[in-house]
């Protein structure tokens, strides 16, 4: 199904970092999410990730949540133990690890217009240098950490991403078919341009349900790549929904951000669980 726009109503090694807070789950009562920052190795080193999971000691099915430009930071932890209070096993790794520790930049807690400039000037070096083959190297070793892991239940894998990270979710997605059930990508730009490996010309390799949430703001994924994106999907045959956030600016999910906007978040949120409701099964205990 294709929806083209949508209009806003009115095993966990070395830990870092430990945190238990209650998170509501829809139709449930309060339960315990257990958070905690880790080591994990790829191919090129360590990598610094953070896990969020129900703290019952069962395994769930895994998420594999890649962070925007900004990087593993406060907001997107929150993110993860929201997504692990409805009964999933979140990892959110740093992919910016071959530059160091999370943050890689200086961050303000709330990041306005006018820091972009100076923020993306140190990110701009440590962004192109994560080429897709370095990223889909180092996703390989992120779900396969997932699936040693006792905290995750047995088959494939759900990812979502935001921003660049929405790239990186239909990339895994096209790399990994048989390891990635469902991948969500929100506000992403670049997912149509002139190279050869663009996202949009990986699509005959998915297996995957994919959803798309797109800014209706965003300059970097424009209403003619968002028409390219879904030609490409429908001729790969695919199964997919693209919606347009009316009124929503690339970033919109991200809360320490000026970019950030509720109604759409809100949109996201339900549109992801839904996804990962319908794609990700049970699972069979270790």
């Amino acid at each position: 199904m294709v929806i083209r726009r949508w209009q806003p109503p009115a095993r966990v090694a070395r830990p870092l970092r430990d945190a238990r807070m209650p998170c509501l789950m829809k139709g449930a009562e309060m339960t315990n999410v257990h958070g905690t920052s880790l080591d994990l190795p790829t191919p090129d080193g360590t990598a610094d990730a953070y896990l969020a999971h129900p703290d019952d000691g069962a395994p769930h099915p895994g998420v594999l949540l890649y962070m925007d430009a900004f990087g593993l930071r406060p907001a997107l932890e929150e993110m993860a133990r929201r997504l692990a209070g409805h009964g999933y096993t979140v990892l959110v790794p740093n992919v910016f690890h071959r530059a160091g520790r999370a943050p890689v930049v200086e961050l303000p807690e709330h990041i306005n217009p006018a820091d972009r400039p100076e923020i993306f000037g140190k990110l701009a070096p440590i962004m192109q240098a994560v080429t897709p083959e370095l990223a889909m190297r180092d996703a390989g070793a992120y779900l396969d950490w997932l699936a040693a892991s006792p905290l995750v239940t047995d088959g494939p894998v759900g990812t979502t991403g935001y921003c660049m990270g929405g790239v990186l979710a239909v990339r895994t997605a096209a790399a990994y078919p048989d390891r990635v059930a469902a991948a969500a990508s929100f506000h992403a730009g670049r997912l149509v341009t002139d190279a050869e490996d663009s996202p949009h010309r990986l699509l005959d390799r998915v297996t995957a349900e994919l959803y798309f949430g797109h800014a209706d703001q965003d300059q970097s994924m424009t209403a003619e790549h968002i028409g390219l994106l879904e030609q490409a999907l429908d001729a790969a045959g695919v199964r997919y929904r693209s919606e347009r956030y009316e009124g929503a600016h690339h970033g919109y999910t991200q809360a320490d951000t000026a970019m950030y906007h509720a109604e759409a978040d809100a949109r996201h949120w339900q549109a992801l669980l839904e996804l990962l409701g319908r794609a990700l099964p049970a699972g069979q205990q270790k």
